[in-house]
């Protein structure tokens, strides 16, 4: 096997997914395998470049590649004494002064991105963000002007086409003048990397005519996720073992409540269906979680649990999904299976008086006789059954529901009577010692707290939503693997204490298995190149002809 190395240079590189992402790749071609080596990567955001050293395993570069101009219209200032313009040779001495075959950019997309209105766009701030993407186009070009990159990919936000077309036409112009066919497309890195998001991306690819001849590799088209398969195989969020990456963001408490009545793969439109009357819903009430079987029901070939001395809807799964309901829908009345009270009259007696005829049952209060049942608790407050020598088939004098707790019964000097346990202190008592192991359970550690939480207080809370989940924000390491940043069962903490940070680095990143799928591509088109063969372009799929087309466009493109 003939080992061909592929080095690879980022610009604008954040904390290192897309490099990630290359050096994962390996196309082959014949009796050629590729090798991609990265040789560097550039950012201005210096936590996101310490990301990028661990990240991506090679040191990156801090630098700002704005102009004065830029600096100033940006940050609103003149820039630091220790300011200097970044220069083609800085970039050359990043890359550790060797020539990349493939350079990645992925500009700053603020500018162009649907989230900033139309009006801030435009404003010098943006325009200045916008204008580095072809800053650092031409720094890039100019650093290697003697020994041109085989492949130029620039990816960014799809309103780009839109609202910086000028740039765009721009950017195509100088490619052009320094050698370069260029085109662009759109992809979804979900579909080229197989992710469990949709994330759709402009791409321009630029292919020095000289160097490259116009073919592509066929690559295997795959399928969006669901985010339960990535989910599903982390730890529930708030688990300590995954670190502070996995914490449950605090929310303002009526957020909680909104996501809770936001129908599952819908948006806050599902508000709309909500009755609000003086700021209350109408219809719904928030109640506390209740112990397991509360208001259950039995399914109809399912077995029931204990049967209890007081066996209601209330307090146990005492209810049952009975199926046999169709014949009394042709009735019109209405009370099939219905139940008298004990104190009110009954309906007109007819032929065919069956529960599920009409109201022909009652709530007769009377115990005729002893209760006959498997397993019967009894209360405490009514009589047993029979004692028999052994209670080993759950008949006679099984069990009774005993209100005692049994804690008031220890002795003198015994520690759990004077230990506080379970204990609740008062909002105004004074706390005692505090033990190096302090629990709920094994003193007075809790506090009966009357500041209840305000509409725009941060908290974190368990919501059980009408369809039996909990609807709540992912946590920043979810958002980590969503990116294929991580496989869901590794560890991973960036660089700083900041969610909000951490978050933006992640958001920004092109996700490394999208970029290994375009590595893959470009590898694969180096390799033909190199070994001198040619590809038919007519059996490409279609969702990646224009991606092809971007490679196989001769000069004037």
């Amino acid at each position: 096997m003939d080992i061909r190395e592929i080095r690879h240079g980022h610009l604008f590189c954040g904390l290192g997914g897309g490099a990630k992402g290359f050096n994962k790749a390996q196309p082959r071609v014949g009796n050629l395998q590729a090798r991609f080596r990265c040789l560097g990567g550039i950012d201005v955001d210096a936590a996101a470049i310490r990301d990028f050293d661990r990240i991506v395993g090679v040191p990156g570069t801090v630098m700002d590649l704005f102009d004065r101009s830029q600096y100033i219209d940006f940050h609103g200032k003149e820039p630091p004494a220790d300011w200097r313009e970044a220069t083609p040779a800085d970039i050359r001495r990043a890359m550790g002064n060797e020539s990349p075959h493939i350079w990645f950019l992925s500009a700053p997309c603020k500018g162009f991105s649907g989230l900033l209105n139309e009006s801030r766009s435009k404003t010098a701030k943006y325009q200045a963000l916008n204008r580095l993407t072809l800053r650092g186009i031409w720094l890039a070009l100019e650093a290697y002007a003697d020994d041109p990159a085989e492949l130029i990919v620039f990816e960014n936000v799809p309103r780009i086409a839109n609202r910086g077309r000028h740039l765009l036409d721009q950017i195509g112009g100088l490619l052009r003048a320094y050698g370069y066919a260029v085109a662009e497309t759109t992809h979804d890195c979900g579909e080229i990397g197989g992710l469990a998001q949709s994330r759709k991306r402009f791409l321009l690819v630029a292919r020095h005519i000289e160097k490259v001849a116009p073919f592509l590799y066929e690559p295997e088209k795959k399928r969006l996720e669901a985010v339960g398969t990535v989910l599903g195989r982390m730890p529930m969020p708030g688990d300590l073992s995954c670190g502070p990456m996995h914490r449950v963001p605090s929310l303002q408490w009526k957020t909680w409540v909104r996501l809770a009545f936001v129908e599952a793969g819908s948006d806050w439109r599902s508000l709309n269906k909500l009755a609000v009357d003086d700021g209350q819903l109408r219809d719904f009430l928030l109640a506390p979680e209740y112990r397991a079987g509360y208001l259950g029901v039995n399914g109809w070939d399912e077995p029931a649990g204990t049967i209890a001395g007081c066996s209601t809807p209330s307090n146990g799964a005492f209810s049952v999904a009975d199926p046999r309901f169709n014949q009394s829908a042709r009735w019109n009345d209405g009370q099939a299976y219905g139940v008298r009270r004990w104190d009110e009259y009954t309906g007109t007696v007819a032929g065919q008086t069956g529960p599920g005829q009409g109201a022909f049952s009652v709530a007769d209060p009377r115990r005729a006789g002893p209760t006959f049942g498997k397993y019967m608790v009894t209360r405490w407050d009514e009589a047993a059954g029979t004692v028999i020598s052994g209670s080993t088939t759950g008949q006679g004098a099984f069990a009774v529901a005993d209100p005692r707790s049994g804690l008031n019964r220890r002795q003198s000097g015994d520690n759990y009577l004077t230990g506080g346990h379970y204990g609740v202190l008062g909002w105004d008592q004074t706390s005692g010692a505090v033990s190096a192991a302090a629990g709920h359970d094994n003193g007075r550690w809790s506090v009966a707290d009357p500041r209840m939480p305000e509409p725009n207080e941060k908290l974190q809370c368990v919501i059980r939503s009408l369809d039996g989940t909990w609807h709540r924000p992912f946590t920043t390491l979810e958002l980590a693997a969503l990116q294929s940043l991580i496989e869901p069962e590794e560890y991973l903490e960036l660089d700083g204490l900041s969610d909000s940070d951490w978050r933006e680095r992640i958001g920004n990143m092109v996700p490394p298995e999208a970029a290994t799928a375009i590595a893959e591509v470009m590898g694969t088109t180096l390799l033909l190149a190199w070994s001198g063969e040619t590809f038919v372009l007519s059996a490409t799929p279609i969702w990646v002809r224009p991606v092809a087309i971007a490679l196989s466009v001769q000069g004037a493109a």
